[in-house]
């Protein structure tokens, strides 16, 4: 019988990882699960590989089609976030799919609680990509 998957991880996989989050050692686990301690343990290795994987994979799609990275740094205005972002777009030569309302939006569903007030509360990333469009992110930096 074929295990049910969730993206990478299998079925085990993800209750593993709950049960770990939880606090759970991989005896206690194992007698959960019926099964051996060594094997709960290989079920959690193999996940967090699966995981790394997949952020990796992520990462490296990302970057693929962006023209340009603009850090917009924490206590920004809102009313100048659109402007610099299509600015940046002009000078690239790309005509930006978006209008003041979609970015916005964009960066108040893609970092949640970036904005505060009438300021940005912490720094934003937004990718614009070759074809116009463009991608929000919170800023690590």
């Amino acid at each position: 019988m074929k295990q049910k998957s969730f993206g990478l991880l299998t079925e085990k996989q993800l209750e593993v990882l709950k049960l770990r989050r939880k606090g759970h050692t991989y005896q206690e686990i194992a007698k959960l699960l019926g099964t051996t301690r060594e094997n709960v343990y290989i079920l959690e290795k193999r996940a967090l590989r699966n995981i790394e994987i997949a952020r990796a994979t992520l990462e490296i799609a990302k970057h693929q089609g962006i023209l340009c990275e603009i850090i917009l740094e924490a206590g920004t205005r809102l009313v100048d976030v659109p402007r610099i972002i299509l600015d940046e777009a002009d000078k690239r030569g790309v005509k930006l799919k978006a209008n003041f309302t979609r970015i916005y939006d964009e960066i108040r569903y893609k970092a949640p609680g970036a904005m505060k007030g009438t300021k940005l509360a912490r720094n934003v990333t937004v990718y614009i990509l070759m074809d116009g469009d463009f991608w929000v992110a919170e800023s690590n930096t």
